[in-house]
């Protein structure tokens, strides 16, 4: 736990210096306390509830924190006790109940009803449109994403009550955030998610806000917009992965699982947790990875859709390649296969369109490029490039794994010509992911800089992306 990194020594939350700050919500004197007391340095507080060691330091030097959100992020990763909690003005986070079979004993997430996870959701969106510093110092934690994942297994869900605002929330207004989203992610997929993802979050914060706060709506309607929420914030997560805003992803993805919980919609429960499963490895939190996806997997046995199914494996699958357990990778892989084999697709949700036979050659691709299996790497690779050319980033990410498989089988002049395409592309996108994998693909070619096809690619790829992104 992360209890156990920090150290706390027992009878520190019972400390009357203690109540004393978390009643006046002084966040800057409990991570004094917590340094003096249990020994803990800024960079590993920080660690521990997600922030930046700078924004740690300004907190403990007198700058306030009045997100309810990031409060709870703090209040999670120290391990509060509920009546500390409460003292801060938040919600008991455990209660003890008897374990449900398959579920982990003792206590287990409380219940966190769908206003709390509205609220927390506008806040977030809220922040980001003003850009407030909090949100700019979030760094990604492996262990942020272990309560959400626990809550949306054990914690009984709630269901949306009526809610009687002043504003009249009906079907047509779903199917304007649901058209908004296709828009969104047809522009995400064409250009990378620098393109629009600030003007997402706006609409986020102008237009769907005041549909949840102030509308009007019965308990059916309100499980729909949710999900239609849920779908639209895990693409702005998506998104802020997309350029390298980790820490901003990883709070997007976490309530947009809150709120697929909410809706009780267990297949977008699947995907999100899919979408964490992926950013967890792409960081090297390759076990986290593993969990994730099963837990995605799990999920999608629960909505009874086999293609979801199918993809939480080739998730597992790629942490697994990313740990070097080629055992276990190959397993899933195969897996995979069989399962997508037997899918039934004609139901399938309209955001899981991108999930084909190409995307699945392509994260095989990647999956025996991770091995050292280069042969069957570039087989795959190669049928992977067989897709929808709509989707421009996903072409330049195959092209670039194209190109980095002919490198290391010792044909630079080959991988280079490859990059080339693959650097064209990229150049009409605003994706730092795009740009990181053709950095790593010229820094496997800095070995055959002598080679003029090779000098050519690497000068241009520096020509090019020193003004990109």
């Amino acid at each position: 736990m992360l209890l156990d990194h920090l150290r706390i020594p027992d009878g520190f939350w019972s400390r009357e210096d203690v109540r004393t700050a978390a009643r006046a919500r002084d966040i800057g004197a409990l991570f004094r306390l917590l340094a003096r007391h249990a020994g803990a340095s800024q960079t590993r507080i920080g660690a521990v509830v997600g922030l930046e060691q700078g924004y740690v330091s300004r907190v403990i030097a007198g700058r306030k924190v009045t997100s309810i959100d990031v409060l709870e992020r703090i209040a999670d990763g120290c391990g509060m006790p509920d009546e500390v909690r409460m003292s801060l003005g938040l919600a008991p986070c455990h209660q003890s109940r008897r374990p449900t079979p398959g579920s982990p004993q003792g206590d287990v997430p409380n219940d966190r009803s769908w206003r709390e996870d509205v609220r927390a959701a506008t806040q977030l969106w809220e922040g980001d449109v003003n850009r407030r510093d909090m949100l700019r110092q979030t760094v990604f934690s492996s262990a942020g994403y272990t309560l959400p994942a626990l809550r949306w297994f054990i914690a009984p869900t709630t269901q949306p009550v009526t809610q009687n605002g002043h504003r009249s929330v009906g079907q047509p207004d779903i199917d304007t955030i649901r058209e908004m989203t296709s828009t969104y992610r047809r522009l995400d997929n064409q250009h990378g998610g620098g393109h629009a993802r600030e003007t997402l979050a706006r609409y986020l914060n102008r237009e769907v806000t005041p549909l949840l706060t102030e509308g009007r709506y019965d308990p059916a309607t309100g499980r729909k917009l949710l999900a239609a929420v849920a779908e639209l914030t895990q693409l702005a997560g998506w998104q802020a992965y997309d350029t390298a805003e980790h820490g901003l992803a990883q709070r997007y993805l976490t309530h947009a699982l809150d709120l697929a919980r909410a809706a009780d919609d267990a297949g977008l429960g699947a995907e999100i947790l899919a979408a964490m499963s992926h950013q967890a490895t792409y960081l090297g939190h390759n076990t986290t990875g593993v969990d994730l996806a099963r837990a995605a997997r799990q999920t999608a046995q629960r909505a009874g859709l086999s293609v979801l199914s199918a993809e939480a494996l080739v998730m597992e699958a790629h942490a697994h390649a990313a740990a070097r357990n080629e055992r276990a990778c190959t397993t899933a892989l195969h897996q995979a296969e069989q399962t997508l084999d037997r899918a039934d697709r004609s139901s399938d949700p309209q955001w899981l369109g991108y999930f084909d036979e190409a995307y699945l050659s392509a994260k095989f691709g990647h999956c025996f490029h991770a091995l050292g299996h280069h042969q069957q790497a570039e087989r795959f690779t190669v049928r992977s490039l067989q897709m929808d050319e709509r989707y421009i980033r996903g072409k330049a990410f195959n092209l670039t794994l194209l190109a980095s498989i002919h490198a290391h089988r010792g044909e630079p002049d080959r991988a280079s010509a490859i990059g080339a395409q693959a650097l064209t592309l990229t150049s009409q996108l605003r994706s730092a992911r795009a740009v990181r994998y053709l950095r790593d693909l010229q820094a496997d070619l800095t070995v055959h800089r002598r080679r003029p096809a090779v000098r050519h690619f690497i000068n241009r790829v520096d020509v090019t992306l020193g003004r990109h992104i």
